[in-house]
């Protein structure tokens, strides 16, 4: 009999033992009324006196609900779903403080929404997002805080216009892309065009620069070709003279070299300032002849 008793003790101490782990709590009742909420840590509850009221997770939670129906400012109908982000920040009022706390939440968010929508049009409700959201987010936090609960962020999922406005909505963004498309367009056959332009540009830029090269080199080697002959010339000139020829042969020398001058590819023929000189060479060298002519004799 006290093998049994004792049985019986150990088995209610055990089942007392609770281990409550990391980010829940458990809301504990003795004999039907609050008595203490259990934290992170080993306790012990009293069985059949003590019962678990709520065991609550404190992390945050999320909550997606579903689309609802909205009116605007201007009598549009449109249907929005929100997703709620909270977390229970006291277990005992989350456990007394309204009776299903989740349920609470979706009709406030509905609630609040509308609220919120009736107060903008539809073009406000389309591009305020972020005003829509920081909105809820205060309004809920505030109601929820007597239920233990805190909210820590709203979005707005998804803003569903009648039928009739997402079909001209969907053409205005038909024609804004392809009007974007058409600047785009434009744009590149302008750069096209410039890119071109500037092509031939440089092309011209470098045939011109070739044709003059060209006339320079052309320039250069006639003058060269100019210079070398009459320097050629000059140097017979002073051998003949270092040769002690008299004045006769030296300007027929001279005579020649204009000659040979002259039957060149140059189209520009440099005449000495004496060029009278040579009108008189036929007769030197007539006198030349003769003179010849008499010593053979």
């Amino acid at each position: 009999m006290f093998f049994i008793v004792l049985i019986i003790v150990l088995v209610i101490i055990v089942l007392g033992v609770k281990i409550i782990p990391q980010s829940k709590a458990k809301v504990i009742e003795r004999l039907g009324s609050y008595h203490e909420t259990l934290q992170t840590g080993v306790h012990y509850v009293i069985p059949i006196i003590d019962r678990i009221a709520n065991d609550v997770s404190l992390k945050e939670m999320v909550k997606d609900f579903p689309p609802q129906p909205v009116i605007t400012k201007d009598n549009v109908t449109m249907q929005i779903d929100t997703v709620v982000y909270f977390q229970i920040t006291d277990p005992k009022l989350y456990t007394y403080g309204v009776e299903n706390p989740i349920n609470a939440i979706e009709n406030l968010t509905a609630t609040t929404l509308r609220n919120i929508i009736g107060e903008l049009e539809l073009d406000q409700t389309l591009t305020s997002r972020d005003i829509i959201n920081s909105k809820m987010r205060s309004i809920l936090d505030e109601a929820t805080d007597p239920w233990g609960i805190k909210v820590n962020r709203v979005e707005v999922k998804n803003i569903i216009p009648p039928r009739d406005i997402q079909e001209a909505m969907e053409k205005q963004m038909r024609a804004e892309r392809e009007r974007r498309e058409k600047i785009l367009q434009a744009e590149g056959e302008k750069k096209a065009a410039i890119l071109i332009a500037e092509g031939e540009k440089e092309s011209a830029i470098l045939r011109a620069d070739a044709k003059r090269e060209t006339h320079i080199r052309e320039a250069e080697g006639e003058a060269q070709a100019i210079i070398k002959v009459s320097e050629a010339n000059a140097e017979a000139l002073k051998l003949l003279k270092e040769a002690k020829a008299d004045e006769s042969v030296l300007k027929l020398k001279s005579y020649e070299a204009m000659v040979d001058v002259a039957k060149g590819n140059s189209t520009k023929i440099i005449v000495p300032s004496n060029l009278q000189n040579l009108v008189t060479a036929g007769e030197i060298i007539a006198d030349s002849i003769n003179s010849t002519k008499k010593n053979n004799k």
